[in-house]
């Protein structure tokens, strides 16, 4: 299985990329993780639209056709790391590659989250991009360790 990170945005600092490496490697060879950065569209007086237009088309070109898409939204589903660590099993079980998608300052284009198969919320809180990055990464981990019996994940 094949679990694919789009993430908006293509700098982060130093301790965040450390983190998320750190995560990454983590995992077990049967479970791939990938990052894939995907540019921000300048600001420049354009409207929202055109911005959310042109961060989903490269969000689109990042994902192979096929994989599950999962969007992180404020307004997602909020799931404990056990309910996390049964959506993974479910994947996995379904043989489903997944892509989970974190939008750009202004989100994600609202089609584009409603046509995703799934929206989770990582957070009540506001956070930034980088942190949701090693977050994200770190919940997928103590996922798979709960679902591996793995004593990274203590109750």
């Amino acid at each position: 299985m094949k679990l694919l990170i789009v993430a908006v945005g293509q700098r982060v600092p130093d301790w965040a990329q450390t983190a998320y490496d750190d995560y990454a490697k983590r995992f077990p060879p049967e479970l791939k993780v990938e990052l894939k950065a995907v540019k921000t569209e300048p600001r420049a007086s354009k409207t929202l639209e055109t911005l959310y237009a042109a961060e989903r088309e490269r969000i689109e070109a990042a994902i192979p056709r096929g994989m599950r898409i999962v969007v992180l939204d404020e307004r997602g589903t909020t799931l404990t790391t056990k309910a996390l660590a049964q959506r993974l099993q479910g994947w996995q079980l379904e043989g489903d590659d997944v892509a989970l998608v974190i939008g750009g300052p202004d989100g994600l284009e609202p089609a584009f989250r409603q046509a995703a198969h799934e929206r989770i919320r990582l957070s009540d809180l506001t956070l930034p991009h980088a942190m949701v990055r090693v977050l994200l990464i770190e919940q997928l981990y103590r996922a798979w360790s709960v679902n591996a019996g793995h004593p990274y994940h203590r109750e």
